[in-house]
Order: structure tokens, then sequence, then C-alpha cells
């Protein structure tokens, strides 16, 4: 991270103090998620960084299993690691979302990003998208699971969550 980058993340983080993951999501009768307006705090953020909806980077979708062949995703919490730069974020660094596995493929809305050399959690609006077949599930996966055959997915900048 440059010394520019390092400052601009240190007053967002004075400014708009800790990033949440919400966790008051309403979900459909399928268990996936309703659309999510993002705060005005990350769109503002995003801004800053130079993160403009649409654009798009290969992520490791979580950062335990980021060398196996298929990887097992469960309903929760997710951390995830940026393999490619997008605005002013370099890779490699933390994404920190939540995962539905309820419908026919799992929903990954990414909350924060968190710089592996140090700084605060900042929030964002990104989502993991089906591209490729990353992010079907496999048939043999159960309630609260998803099995994929890929660890990476494109993850995507969004202003809402639809």
């Amino acid at each position: 991270m440059t010394p520019r980058q390092y400052v601009l993340v240190g007053l967002l983080g004075l400014l708009l103090g800790c990033a949440t993951v919400p966790g008051d999501v309403r979900l459909r009768s399928d268990g996936t998620p309703m659309a999510e307006k993002c705060p005005e705090k990350a769109l503002e953020v995003m801004r800053y960084l130079r993160l403009y909806v649409g654009e798009s980077a290969w992520v490791q979708l979580d950062a335990n299993q980021s060398r196996a062949e298929t990887i097992t995703l469960y309903d929760g919490p997710i951390e995830s690691v940026l393999d490619q730069d997008v605005g002013t974020l370099e890779a490699p660094l933390r994404l920190y979302g939540r995962v539905w596995t309820g419908g026919a493929q799992p929903v990954i809305r990414y909350y924060e990003a968190h710089f592996m050399n140090g700084g605060d959690r900042v929030p964002i609006c990104a989502v993991a998208r089906l591209g490729f077949g990353q992010l079907r599930k496999r048939p043999e996966s159960k309630p609260g699971t998803a099995i994929l055959d890929s660890p990476r997915a494109g993850m995507y900048i969004v202003d809402e969550f639809r």
C-alpha cells in the first residue's frame, strides 16, 4: 500500500468509525437475502477509494480454502482474499461479508475491506457473482452449505444489493 493510501484509510477509519457486517438482512422463503441498500458511509468510502459500480476483480472465496479444488461454504460470515487490484485497493487484501446458501447458488455480499499490512476495516459494497460456473452448487450440497468446484470467483463493486 502506498503512503497516500495509508493516510486515506486512516482518515476514513477515524471519520467513519468501525464498519460492521449487517446481521439483520431480511430473507426470502428460499433463504436467499432480499434487496438491501448500500450504507451512505460505504458509498462515500468507495468514492474516495475510486471503487466504481461494475468494477471487478478476482477473489479467493474463502481465505481458509484457497488452494482446494472444491470448497464448501457455510451460511454466515466469510473472509475472502482479493487477488487483483481494483480502484485504489491493492491485492492482496481481505474482504469480509456474509454467505447465504439457501437458493440454487450461494449469495455472497461483502461489507468491509481490510488491508493485509494493517489499517482499519473500511465499509464497501461488493458481491461475488456467478461467472463461468464458479458459484454453481454441487448436487451433494446439504442444507446450510454450498459445495463449489472453484475456490475463486469474480467480485463486483455495487451501490445496492439486489
